[in-house]
Parts: C-alpha cells; sequence; structure tokens
C-alpha cells in the first residue's frame, strides 16, 4: 500500500506542475497589459487558445492511440517538456504579439499529454474500491491550478515575465518527477492498433451514456468558472447602488468559489466508492443546476448571500467530474484506458470552446440570470444520461457493483 500511495502522490504532484503550465497565460494577462497596450479580447485568447490546441492534442492522440501505445511516463515527460519550451518561448516576444497566441495553442497541444495520460497512470494504480478517490485526487489538483489565477490576481499579481519562467520551471519538474513513477497492477498493453478504437468510447454503451453525462457536466463547468468572477464583481457593485468594486475582493471571492471544488473532488470520490457513481453525479448535477437558476435572483443582494450560493455552485459544479472518468476507467477495455480517457476529455473541451464564448452574447442580451439559466440545461440532461447508465446491466461495473 505505501507503493500506491507514492505513486499516487508522485503522478498528482507532477501533474499540479506540469498542469500550471495551462493557468500561466491567465495569471500573466493582467502584468502584460499593465505594462502594453493589451486588450481585453487577447487576454482571453490567451486562455481560449489553450483550450483550442488541447482539444487538437486530445483529439489526435486518442486517434492515434497515444497514450496507449507509448509509455505513459515517457508521454507524459516528452508532453510536459514541449509544454515548457512554448511556454518559455513567450518571453522573448513583446506583450501582444500574435505569436503568444500560437504558443499558448501549442502549449495546450502539449498538455493532452499531461491530464488525460496523468488520468490513466493513476488509474493504473486503483483497484474496484477506490477508483473514484484516486481519480478525484487528480482532478481535485487540477481544480486548485484552475483557481490559482484569482490568487495570484486578488494578492496584486506578480511581473508576467516572472509568472510565465516560473510555471516552464515547474512543468521541466512535472517531466522529471514522472520518472520514478511505476506502473500500476490494473495497467494493461493496448492491443494491437487500429483506428477504429477511439469510436469504441461511443459503441459502448456504458461509456457512451458516462460521456453524456460528462458532456452535460461540461456545458456548465468552464463557462462558470470562466464567467463566476465578473458576475460576483457586477453583482458587488449592484448591491452597493453602482459603487466600484475593489479588483482584488473580486478575484479571492472567485479563487475561494472555484477552489473550494479541489476538496470536494476528493470528498465525492470517497463517497462515490461507497454508494455509486450514478448517485453522486446525479446529485451533484441536480443541485448544481438549480445554483445556475438561482444565479438571477440573487445577482445584487448582499454580498454575503451572493457568495453562499457561488460557493454552493463551485463546490456541486465539480464534485462529480471525476466520477465520469472514474466510469470510463471501469467501463474501458483495459489496453484502451489512456485512448477513452482522452477522447472523453477531448470530447468536453470542444464544448467548453462554445458555452465559454457563448456566455457574453446572452449576458447581453438576457443578462447574467439568462445566460446561467442556459448553463443548466447541461447538468439537467446529463443527470437523464447518468440514470440511464445507472439502469443498465453496465452499472454493475460501477464502484464495485454499486452502480
Amino acid at each position: 500500500m505505501s507503493g500506491k500511495a507514492a505513486n499516487i502522490a508522485l503522478i498528482a504532484a507532477a501533474q499540479v506542475l506540469a498542469l500550471s503550465l495551462w493557468f500561466s497565460g491567465t495569471a500573466a494577462g493582467p502584468g502584460m497589459a499593465r505594462e502594453a497596450a493589451v486588450s481585453a479580447g487577447f487576454q482571453a485568447l490567451l486562455t481560449s487558445a489553450v483550450q483550442a490546441g488541447f482539444v487538437c492534442g486530445t483529439l489526435a492522440s486518442a486517434i492515434l492511440a497515444l497514450p496507449d501505445r507509448v509509455d505513459p511516463r515517457v508521454f507524459f515527460a516528452a508532453a510536459s517538456v514541449l509544454g515548457a519550451a512554448a511556454n518559455a518561448a513567450m518571453l522573448a516576444l513583446p506583450p501582444g504579439a500574435d505569436a503568444m497566441i500560437a504558443a499558448r495553442f501549442v502549449t495546450g497541444a502539449a498538455l493532452a499529454g499531461v491530464y488525460p495520460v496523468g488520468m490513466k497512470l493513476a488509474a493504473g494504480w486503483a483497484d474496484r474500491g477506490d477508483t473514484g478517490l484516486v481519480v478525484g485526487i487528480l482532478v481535485g489538483a487540477l481544480t486548485l491550478g484552475s483557481a490559482s489565477p484569482h490568487l495570484v490576481n486578488g494578492l496584486g499579481g506578480l511581473d508576467w515575465r516572472l509568472t510565465l519562467g516560473a510555471a516552464s520551471l515547474a512543468a521541466l519538474a512535472g517531466a522529471a518527477l514522472i520518472a520514478p513513477v511505476r506502473l500500476g497492477p490494473r495497467h494493461a498493453p493496448a492491443p494491437p492498433f487500429a483506428f477504429s478504437a477511439a469510436t469504441r468510447l461511443w459503441r459502448n454503451r456504458g461509456t457512451r451514456f458516462a460521456t453524456l453525462g460528462y458532456l452535460g457536466h461540461m456545458w456548465e463547468l468552464y463557462a462558470m468558472w470562466t464567467w463566476v468572477g465578473l458576475y460576483l464583481a457586477a453583482s458587488f457593485a449592484q448591491s452597493r447602488g453602482g459603487a466600484s468594486v475593489d479588483a482584488a475582493e473580486a478575484a479571492l471571492a472567485t479563487f475561494a468559489v472555484i477552489g473550494t471544488g479541489a476538496i470536494t473532488c476528493v470528498a465525492a470520490g470517497l463517497l462515490a466508492d461507497r454508494i455509486g457513481r450514478v448517485r453522486v453525479t446525479v446529485a451533484a448535477m441536480a443541485c448544481s443546476t438549480t445554483c445556475c437558476l438561482l444565479a438571477g435572483p440573487a445577482f445584487g443582494l448582499h454580498p454575503a448571500l451572493t457568495m453562499v450560493l457561488c460557493l454552493v455552485w463551485g463546490i456541486t459544479a465539480v464534485a462529480d467530474s471525476p466520477q465520469f472518468s472514474a466510469a470510463v476507467a471501469e467501463l474501458s477495455d483495459p489496453g484502451l484506458t489512456g485512448t477513452m480517457l482522452t477522447l472523453q476529455t477531448s470530447l468536453g473541451f470542444l464544448l467548453t470552446l462554445v458555452t465559454i464564448h457563448l456566455m457574453p452574447w446572452l449576458v447581453v442580451r438576457a443578462g447574467w440570470g439568462g445566460a446561467f439559466a442556459a448553463l443548466a440545461i447541461g447538468p439537467a440532461l446529463g443527470c437523464l444520461a447518468m440514470r440511464h447508465l445507472g439502469r443498465s446491466p453496465a452499472a454493475a461495473q460501477l464502484a464495485g457493483g454499486r452502480g
């Protein structure tokens, strides 16, 4: 057991370090804007270019079944080094240069070899009783990383070059840290290569419903994470009669809303391993659906009341996330776990590109309440998909037979 714990700890630490690349552009954007005439649109592209690169990288990786055909430790380390180099290349460019967006795209593509591959490595050490917890630790690390730029900005920020340089060094450290990791007992060799392997995610009834649930979850999650900070700032201002809001106050509030989800990823993993993945995911999505619908009525209330709603929302919107991946890991051919997780992740992040950019259009036309209510569609449909999974024979393979 000490070997298992040590290896999972190494994988989680390496992933946190490497994934710092994902959010480094977000944290560096305000510093660039202070130094040069960098528009808000350019700052948004620093984030969305990573998302787009990640989607392209994961699609290519899944089609070629790379996570299962290449030693995942080698794949992880090489991807981390490539991402570190692409990120560091921005240091040689002036703020606002178009080449920065290209560098962020390459960084995102490289991270396709980090996040899903890290989950594959961790799943290799899971057993029938703790898959949800193991994957929950990995997704909790991602969640905390997602919140970190808001903490940096809330505390006053750092020189943008230092932010980017530190992220590249962290990714190199992550590459080194993955080297001593051993492959777990559930790691299996890949079957003979076939382009059709990636289609098994959809052809398998169990993984299809788990992926549909994940897509409903992703319809909401990243749009909420991206825009809840502006929502809180606007709500705080309205509650105070239109008075300006300290940017640090809104940034720290946003960090709290997103960051608390890291704890519940682990807690929900423990719970799902004991009472079933379907129950936990449906309960979390039902709660986050309600929060989407209450965001409008809560807008402009006393900041404490709005924060309570958003904290509940932040907790429940991500609590279910690891369980979709755990379900796919349990329902997949062991030799194709990495490919299935990579493809599921790719489809989810492809959907986030739609909702992230749809939100500003909805806010202008329907206000914050209408925009966030539209996000409720995703988790509501996700609940239906997971209920179908719970009633299917595949549920017997989840959480040691608990569904």
